[in-house]
C-alpha cells in the first residue's frame, strides 16, 4: 500500500441498482464510479466477484478463478450485438431493495444462453478473436471450471462427491465421453467467462482512469463443492471418495461456545510447498489481473489454522496446526513482486501473525463498531490507530453503523451495551442521533490511518435493513441492494468535504 492518505467505499456489485434483478457491470457500475470520483474517493472495495455457492455466498464459490456470470450486464451484451431489443422487452418486475436470487438468476441465464447462441450463429470476427485469446490464456483453470459446471448442471446441481464415481474421480474415459456429448454446454460456460472478463476489464479500466483503485477480496479457503477441489484433489486432505477428512474453522471463543465449523477442506500445505506453491501463484496472479488491492480473508490461518476432524459437528475438538507462514509469501513475492495485500487480522491475533504482517509490510484492519466496549486503550479507537491500517466503520459481516447504534436486540449484556453506546456518544460528540454515521466517518477520516473505507450503507445512514451478511445465519444474506435514486449529490458533496479536509483526495 502506498504512503498517501486515501478513502473509499465498500459496495458489492450485486448491490448496485438496475432493472435485471441483481446489480451488474453495466450502467449503474459506471455511474457509481462517477459518484466515487465526484466525492473524492480513490477506492472501490467489492466482495469476491466469483460465482456464488451455498446460500448465494461469494465466500463459498464453486471456483476461486472464475467470475460470476450473473454480474454480466444485458445492456452491454446488446451493445455487442449479442442480444436484441426484443430479448429485453419483457423484463420481470424484480424487487428493487433486494436480490431475488432464484428468479434473477433464472432470467439472466436465459439471456446468457441467447447471447451464446447468437454468437455461435453469427460470430463477430473481433469478438471471436478475443474469445480465442481468452480461452488460450486462461485454459489452466477455465477448462476445468467449464467442465465442472456443465457436469454439475447435468447432475441437477448435487455436490460432485455424489456424482457417478467415474465423473467424480475424473476417469479419463468418462470425462472424454461427457465432454464429447456436452461440447456446447461446456463451450457456453467458457464464453460466459469471457463475457464477464470483458465487462469487468472495462469497468476496472474506467475506474483506474478516474484515479480509483479496485479493492478485491480473496478468501483463504475454497469450497469443498468446487472445481478447485474436484480438479486438484491432491492438494487437499480428502478421503478416497473425495470428501474432506479435516475441515477449517475457528475455536470456541467469547462469541461462540462451540466455535465455528466452516467445513472448507484443509490444504495439503506440504504438497503445495513441494510445487513451489504453484497453485497459490496462479490464484494470486488471477485476482491481481482483476483488482489493484487484495484483502486476504482470515490472514491468521496462514500462520496457524484451526483444524477440525470432518466427523465433528462443532469446532470444539479441533487443534492448531502450523500454516505455511513466510514461505508462502516469499514464493508469491518472488513470482509476482511486492503484493498489494491488506491482511484481515480481526479476532484473536497472535504475535506470530503480527510478525508475519510486519515482515511483509501488510496493513491490518480496524473496525470502529468494535471500539467502544473496553475504554480508551481499545486498539480500534481512532486515537490509537497507526498509519498502516485500513479503518472501517464496519464491514460486510457487521451491522450497519446506524443499525449498531440503534440495536435493540443485542446479544451482549444490557449494561455492557449501554456503556459502549454512552462512550461512543461522548467519543464522537454525537448531539443528533440522525447524524451519528457522519460523526463516525469523520472520526476515521481524521485519523492517521492511511486508508479509510466506508460501507455505502453508512454513507446513506441506513439501519439494520441494510445489513448484507450475518455470520452463522445460513439464509437471507447477500441480497441488499441500493435503491434507485438513493445516492444524491449532497452525499457526494459531504463526502468530498471530509476527504479534502483531511487530505484524502487523489490530488492531496
Amino acid at each position: 500500500m502506498n504512503d498517501r492518505r486515501q478513502s473509499g467505499i465498500l459496495l458489492h456489485i450485486t448491490s448496485l441498482p438496475g432493472p435485471y434483478g441483481i446489480g451488474d457491470l453495466g450502467g449503474s457500475a459506471f455511474q457509481f464510479a462517477d459518484f466515487l470520483a465526484m466525492s473524492g474517493q480513490s477506492i472501490w472495495q467489492v466482495l469476491p466477484v466469483v460465482p456464488t455457492g451455498y446460500g448465494e455466498s461469494p465466500y463459498a464459490s464453486p471456483s476461486t478463478f472464475a467470475g460470476n456470470a450473473m454480474l454480466i450486464s444485458p445492456d452491454l451484451l446488446k451493445e455487442d450485438g449479442l442480444l436484441e431489443d426484443g430479448d429485453l422487452a419483457s423484463v420481470p418486475a424484480f424487487p428493487t431493495d433486494h436480490v431475488d436470487f432464484a428468479h434473477a438468476m433464472a432470467f439472466k441465464t436465459t439471456l446468457l444462453e441467447k447471447a451464446y447462441r447468437r454468437f455461435k450463429a453469427d460470430p463477430d470476427r473481433v469478438l471471436a478473436a478475443a474469445y480465442e485469446v481468452f480461452c488460450q490464456k486462461h485454459s489452466g483453470w477455465l477448462d476445468a471450471y467449464a467442465l465442472f459446471d456443465a457436469i454439475k448442471s447435468s447432475q441437477d446441481g448435487v455436490e460432485w462427491t455424489s456424482w457417478p464415481r467415474p465423473l467424480a474421480m475424473r476417469e479419463e474415459k468418462a470425462i472424454a465421453k461427457f465432454s464429447e456429448a456436452h461440447r456446447e454446454e461446456i463451450d457456453m460456460r467458457r464464453f460466459w467467462q469471457f463475457l464477464f472478463d470483458r465487462q469487468w476489464s472495462a469497468i476496472k479500466t474506467y475506474c483506474n482512469g478516474k484515479g480509483i483503485q479496485i479493492f478485491g477480496d480473496l478468501p483463504i479457503y475454497v469450497a469443498q463443492d468446487s472445481a478447485d477441489v474436484w480438479s486438484s484433489p491432491e492438494l487437499f486432505h480428502l478421503d478416497e471418495d473425495g470428501r474432506a477428512t479435516v475441515v477449517a474453522g475457528v475455536p470456541p471463543d467469547y462469541f461462540s461456545e462451540t466455535g465455528q465449523r466452516w467445513g472448507n477442506p484443509i490444504y495439503r500445505w506440504d504438497r503445495m510447498e513441494k510445487s513451489g506453491f504453484d497453485w497459490w501463484k496462479r490464484r494470486m496472479a488471477r485476482i491481481l489481473e482483476q483488482v489493484d488491492l487484495v484483502r486476504l480473508d482470515h490472514f491468521r490461518g496462514f500462520e496457524a489454522f484451526w483444524e477440525v476432524p470432518a466427523a465433528e459437528e462443532t469446532a470444539i475438538n479441533g487443534q492448531w496446526v502450523k500454516g505455511p507462514g513466510a514461505e508462502l509469501f516469499h514464493a508469491l513475492t518472488d513470482h509476482l513482486g511486492p503484493l498489494p495485500v491488506i491482511a484481515e487480522n480481526l479476532g484473536v491475533i497472535t504475535e506470530g501473525v503480527t510478525q508475519l504482517m510486519e515482515r511483509f509490510e501488510y496493513p491490518g484492519m480496524a473496525i470502529l463498531e468494535f471500539a467502544f466496549d473496553s475504554g480508551p486503550d481499545n486498539s480500534f479507537l481512532p486515537h490509537n490507530y497507526t498509519p498502516d491500517l485500513v479503518a472501517y466503520t464496519g464491514t460486510h459481516d457487521n451491522d450497519t453503523f446506524c443499525g449498531w447504534w440503534n440495536d435493540t436486540q443485542s446479544t451482549q449484556d444490557a449494561d455492557v451495551t449501554a456503556r459502549a453506546l454512552d462512550y461512543c456518544r461522548r467519543y464522537l460528540e454525537v448531539t443528533d442521533d440522525g447524524d451519528v454515521h457522519w460523526r463516525a466517518i469523520r472520526s476515521l477520516m481524521a485519523s492517521v490511518a492511511r486508508m479509510v473505507v466506508t460501507p455505502m450503507q453508512d454513507v446513506l445512514g441506513i439501519g439494520s435493513e441494510g445489513r448484507i451478511n450475518t455470520p452463522g445465519v445460513a439464509a437471507g444474506n447477500w441480497g441488499w441492494r441500493l435503491a434507485p435514486g438513493a445516492v444524491q449529490e449532497h452525499h457526494a458533496t459531504r463526502l468530498k468535504g471530509l476527504t479534502e479536509l483531511y487530505g484524502r483526495t487523489p490530488q492531496s
